[in-house]
């Protein structure tokens, strides 16, 4: 994709780091959102899992597993796998998205059988929702509910299931046709706002390699696929070196003054700032978060939270 530099930058910091809170990407049509979304499934390095398991339990945390994983907990396969990426349709039920339980085998065998919902499969991976602000209401609570507590819990007729569900919540939408609720709006750690680009060589270059795509979808994407490659590398390098970047009191202190500055509600801007700016530290090879990294953060984590332009004079 031609440009969109911080939509890349925002989708890389939820690669590296899922704890950065998801990405909104607002936009008219036609600037290349979901093509870009799409491409983030093919950059997320391998986890561990519990073979076999549909929700995808990390065999190192055992206190963080399905009832079913949490029953054999002693002895659980493992195997390797990318997390997985899937697309939450406008119209899905609550069975769908939440799963469901065989109520009659429970009542006549005494057997639990729980089906997998989206929810189950997406644990550890990145759920996408297209067209995220024409989503259902009580489809929304719901995906709020979860995402807030990191378990879904399916309860039918006095049967229960839970099973742990964090994932990377990705959603594009286009202003034009409605806002977001405020509730959910919030949920997403960063946010973009993407328009056509100004500049006539850009435009030149998306066409071009958009009639290349056309003639030859498998050469095109061999032409960037070392760049692919390393880019991916590049991600779990980031992941592996998270844990070791520090953050000074000073750093903290700066994120704080600048979400009182710009005057936004509760603590979650500053905090959400410290972790973005602690991946890109990360990313790009740095041991300590700098003035540069949480100014350019900010850039991600304020955009939908601001009610008033910054530094405008109370």
């Amino acid at each position: 994709v031609v440009g969109q530099e911080r939509v890349k930058s925002a989708l890389i910091l939820n690669a590296v780091n899922p704890r950065v809170g998801g990405v909104l990407i607002r936009g008219e049509k036609g600037t290349a959102k979901s093509t870009l979304v799409r491409a983030l499934a093919a950059l997320l390095p391998e986890i561990n899992v519990v073979d076999g398991c549909p929700v995808g339990c990390d065999p190192d945390e055992p206190d963080d597993l399905c009832d079913d994983c949490g029953a054999r907990k002693s002895s659980l396969p493992r195997a390797r796998r990318r997390p997985r990426f899937e697309t939450l349709p406008l119209g899905v039920t609550e069975d769908r998205l939440l799963g469901s339980i065989d109520i009659e085998r429970a009542i006549q065998r005494g057997e639990k059988r729980f089906e997998p919902g989206i929810l189950a499969r997406v644990n550890r991976g990145v759920l996408y929702v297209d067209e995220v602000n024409l989503l259902e209401d009580h489809i929304v609570d719901v995906l709020l509910d979860v995402a807030a507590m990191g378990v879904n819990v399916v309860e039918r007729e006095g049967v229960s299931h839970a099973h742990p569900s964090r994932f990377v919540l990705v959603g594009t939408m286009n202003p034009e046709e409605g806002e977001l609720r405020p509730q959910l709006l919030d949920r997403f750690g960063l946010c973009v706002d993407v328009v056509g680009s100004p500049d006539v060589a850009e435009r030149a270059e998306i066409v071009a390699r958009r009639l290349a795509f056309e003639r030859d979808g498998a050469g095109f994407a061999a032409r960037f696929g070392a760049d692919e490659q390393a880019l991916g590398e590049a991600i779990a390098r980031g992941r592996a070196r998270l844990g070791d970047v520090a953050v000074e009191s000073a750093t903290c202190e700066a994120a704080a003054r600048l979400a009182l500055r710009i005057g936004v509600d509760g603590h979650r801007a500053e905090i959400l700032t410290v972790k973005a700016a602690a991946t890109l530290a990360a990313f790009e090879g740095k041991s300590v978060v700098s003035g540069d990294e949480i100014a350019r953060a900010a850039e991600l984590v304020f955009p939908h939270r601001v009610k008033r332009r910054p530094f405008e004079e109370r």
